[in-house]
Protein backbone atom coordinates (compact mmCIF):
# COMPACT_ATOMS: atom_id res chain seq x y z
CA UNK A 1 0.00 0.00 0.00
CA UNK A 2 1.70 3.58 -0.75
CA UNK A 3 -0.31 7.07 -0.17
CA UNK A 4 0.17 10.02 -2.26
CA UNK A 5 -1.66 13.00 -0.84
CA UNK A 6 -3.50 15.66 -1.97
CA UNK A 7 -2.92 18.42 0.12
CA UNK A 8 -3.58 16.81 3.07
CA UNK A 9 -6.04 13.92 1.91
CA UNK A 10 -4.49 10.36 1.18
CA UNK A 11 -4.91 8.67 -2.18
CA UNK A 12 -4.20 4.87 -1.46
CA UNK A 13 -3.00 2.07 -3.84
CA UNK A 14 -4.05 -0.70 -2.76
CA UNK A 15 -5.00 -4.01 -4.09
CA UNK A 16 -8.04 -4.18 -1.75
CA UNK A 17 -11.61 -2.68 -2.11
CA UNK A 18 -13.16 -1.03 1.30
CA UNK A 19 -15.98 0.10 1.75
CA UNK A 20 -15.99 3.35 4.17
CA UNK A 21 -17.86 6.73 4.90
CA UNK A 22 -16.23 9.56 2.91
CA UNK A 23 -14.12 7.71 0.72
CA UNK A 24 -14.33 6.43 -2.81
CA UNK A 25 -12.86 3.87 -5.17
CA UNK A 26 -11.30 4.06 -8.34
CA UNK A 27 -9.69 1.23 -11.16
CA UNK A 28 -6.16 2.11 -11.39
CA UNK A 29 -6.72 0.94 -14.83
CA UNK A 30 -9.61 3.39 -15.88
CA UNK A 31 -9.02 5.94 -13.36
CA UNK A 32 -9.22 9.84 -14.44
CA UNK A 33 -6.71 11.39 -12.04
CA UNK A 34 -7.44 14.70 -12.64
CA UNK A 35 -11.06 14.34 -11.46
CA UNK A 36 -9.76 12.77 -8.49
CA UNK A 37 -7.89 15.62 -7.58
CA UNK A 38 -11.24 17.87 -8.35
CA UNK A 39 -13.08 15.63 -5.77
CA UNK A 40 -10.46 15.62 -3.37
CA UNK A 41 -9.90 19.36 -3.36
CA UNK A 42 -13.66 20.22 -3.35
CA UNK A 43 -16.10 17.88 -1.54
CA UNK A 44 -15.68 16.27 1.73
CA UNK A 45 -14.20 13.17 0.26
CA UNK A 46 -11.81 12.07 3.33
CA UNK A 47 -9.50 10.37 0.54
CA UNK A 48 -9.63 7.71 -2.12
CA UNK A 49 -8.77 4.18 -2.89
CA UNK A 50 -7.41 3.60 -6.26
CA UNK A 51 -7.45 -0.34 -6.82
CA UNK A 52 -5.17 -2.48 -8.81
CA UNK A 53 -4.56 -6.02 -9.45
CA UNK A 54 -0.76 -6.45 -8.51
CA UNK A 55 0.87 -4.86 -5.39
CA UNK A 56 4.20 -5.21 -7.31
CA UNK A 57 2.61 -2.78 -10.16
CA UNK A 58 0.41 -0.63 -7.98
CA UNK A 59 3.27 2.14 -7.43
CA UNK A 60 4.73 1.50 -11.11
CA UNK A 61 1.05 2.31 -12.74
CA UNK A 62 0.44 5.00 -10.63
CA UNK A 63 3.69 6.66 -11.84
CA UNK A 64 2.71 7.34 -15.41
CA UNK A 65 -0.26 9.09 -14.73
CA UNK A 66 1.07 12.48 -13.79
CA UNK A 67 4.45 14.11 -14.65
CA UNK A 68 7.10 13.35 -11.79
CA UNK A 69 9.66 15.22 -9.59
CA UNK A 70 12.08 14.09 -7.94
CA UNK A 71 13.16 15.25 -4.81
CA UNK A 72 15.48 14.85 -1.90
CA UNK A 73 15.12 15.65 1.75
CA UNK A 74 16.49 15.25 5.37
CA UNK A 75 15.88 14.99 8.82
CA UNK A 76 18.58 16.34 10.53
CA UNK A 77 19.11 15.50 14.01
CA UNK A 78 21.96 17.77 16.47
CA UNK A 79 23.20 16.54 19.64
CA UNK A 80 20.56 17.63 21.42
CA UNK A 81 17.93 15.01 19.88
CA UNK A 82 16.70 18.63 18.47
CA UNK A 83 15.16 18.38 14.77
CA UNK A 84 15.96 20.88 12.26
CA UNK A 85 11.94 22.29 10.41
CA UNK A 86 12.19 25.21 7.81
CA UNK A 87 8.53 27.44 8.14
CA UNK A 88 7.55 27.75 4.49
CA UNK A 89 4.51 28.52 3.34
CA UNK A 90 2.81 29.33 6.79
CA UNK A 91 3.76 25.63 7.44
CA UNK A 92 5.97 23.75 9.40
CA UNK A 93 8.15 21.85 7.25
CA UNK A 94 11.51 19.48 6.86
CA UNK A 95 14.04 20.84 4.56
CA UNK A 96 13.81 19.19 0.46
CA UNK A 97 14.56 20.20 -2.94
CA UNK A 98 14.69 18.54 -6.33
CA UNK A 99 17.43 16.61 -7.92
CA UNK A 100 19.99 18.54 -10.16
CA UNK A 101 21.78 17.37 -13.18
CA UNK A 102 23.59 13.93 -12.57
CA UNK A 103 23.58 14.31 -8.63
CA UNK A 104 22.53 10.96 -6.67
CA UNK A 105 19.30 11.36 -4.16
CA UNK A 106 21.52 11.44 -1.82
CA UNK A 107 23.76 14.57 -2.83
CA UNK A 108 20.81 16.40 -3.58
CA UNK A 109 19.41 15.32 0.28
CA UNK A 110 22.73 16.90 1.75
CA UNK A 111 22.93 19.93 -0.57
CA UNK A 112 19.05 20.90 -0.35
CA UNK A 113 19.63 20.90 3.59
CA UNK A 114 22.36 22.99 3.46
CA UNK A 115 20.96 25.36 0.90
CA UNK A 116 17.67 25.78 2.76
CA UNK A 117 18.95 26.50 6.38
CA UNK A 118 22.85 26.73 6.04
CA UNK A 119 23.75 23.77 8.57
CA UNK A 120 26.87 22.23 7.09
CA UNK A 121 28.73 19.23 8.54
CA UNK A 122 26.08 16.71 7.34
CA UNK A 123 25.98 12.89 7.77
CA UNK A 124 23.49 10.42 6.18
CA UNK A 125 22.61 7.65 9.00
CA UNK A 126 20.40 6.12 7.08
CA UNK A 127 16.95 6.24 4.48
CA UNK A 128 13.42 6.84 5.70
CA UNK A 129 10.46 6.51 4.47
CA UNK A 130 9.58 8.00 0.84
CA UNK A 131 6.87 10.42 0.59
CA UNK A 132 4.49 11.22 -2.42
CA UNK A 133 2.19 14.16 -2.75
CA UNK A 134 0.35 15.93 -6.11
CA UNK A 135 1.34 19.63 -6.89
CA UNK A 136 0.09 22.11 -9.08
CA UNK A 137 2.74 24.15 -11.11
CA UNK A 138 1.84 26.41 -14.09
CA UNK A 139 -1.35 25.21 -14.25
CA UNK A 140 -0.64 21.67 -14.32
CA UNK A 141 -0.26 19.00 -11.79
CA UNK A 142 2.62 16.79 -10.76
CA UNK A 143 3.63 13.88 -8.40
CA UNK A 144 6.40 14.70 -6.28
CA UNK A 145 8.53 11.85 -4.67
CA UNK A 146 10.90 12.88 -2.54
CA UNK A 147 13.22 10.44 -0.87
CA UNK A 148 14.03 11.18 2.59
CA UNK A 149 17.46 10.91 4.83
CA UNK A 150 17.77 10.30 8.46
CA UNK A 151 21.09 12.51 9.37
CA UNK A 152 22.88 14.24 11.83
CA UNK A 153 25.18 17.50 12.45
CA UNK A 154 27.03 19.27 15.03
CA UNK A 155 26.67 22.68 13.77
CA UNK A 156 26.28 25.38 15.70
CA UNK A 157 26.25 28.21 13.71
CA UNK A 158 23.89 30.74 12.61
CA UNK A 159 20.13 28.98 10.61
CA UNK A 160 19.76 31.32 7.55
CA UNK A 161 16.56 30.54 6.18
CA UNK A 162 16.64 30.51 2.06
CA UNK A 163 14.25 33.41 1.71
CA UNK A 164 14.14 32.70 -2.42
CA UNK A 165 12.81 29.68 -1.59
CA UNK A 166 9.66 31.11 0.81
CA UNK A 167 11.28 29.90 4.04
CA UNK A 168 10.96 32.49 6.47
CA UNK A 169 12.39 30.57 9.91
CA UNK A 170 14.34 27.71 10.11
CA UNK A 171 14.86 26.53 14.16
CA UNK A 172 15.42 23.43 15.86
CA UNK A 173 12.90 21.55 17.56
CA UNK A 174 12.65 19.51 20.33
CA UNK A 175 9.74 16.96 21.36
CA UNK A 176 7.65 19.28 22.50
CA UNK A 177 8.11 21.42 20.00
CA UNK A 178 8.08 19.01 16.99
CA UNK A 179 4.31 17.70 18.50
CA UNK A 180 2.88 21.59 18.47
CA UNK A 181 4.34 21.82 15.03
CA UNK A 182 3.00 18.80 13.81
CA UNK A 183 -0.33 20.35 14.37
CA UNK A 184 0.57 23.22 11.21
CA UNK A 185 2.63 20.92 9.00
CA UNK A 186 1.57 18.48 6.13
CA UNK A 187 0.51 15.05 5.76
CA UNK A 188 3.42 13.50 4.82
CA UNK A 189 5.79 15.18 7.65
CA UNK A 190 4.00 13.71 9.87
CA UNK A 191 4.41 10.50 8.97
CA UNK A 192 8.48 10.69 8.97
CA UNK A 193 8.28 12.57 12.51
Amino acid sequence: MYKVFVNDKPIILTTEVKKEKHFKNYLMRTVNIGKVIRELNSTDLKGVRIIGKSEKKLLKSFLKKLPNVVAGGGKVFNDKGEILFIYRNDKWDLPKGKIEGNESIEETSLREVEEETKVNGLKIIKPLETTYHIFKRNGRHQLKITYWFEMTSTYKGELIPQEDEGITKVEWLNPTQVKKAMENSYANIKLLV
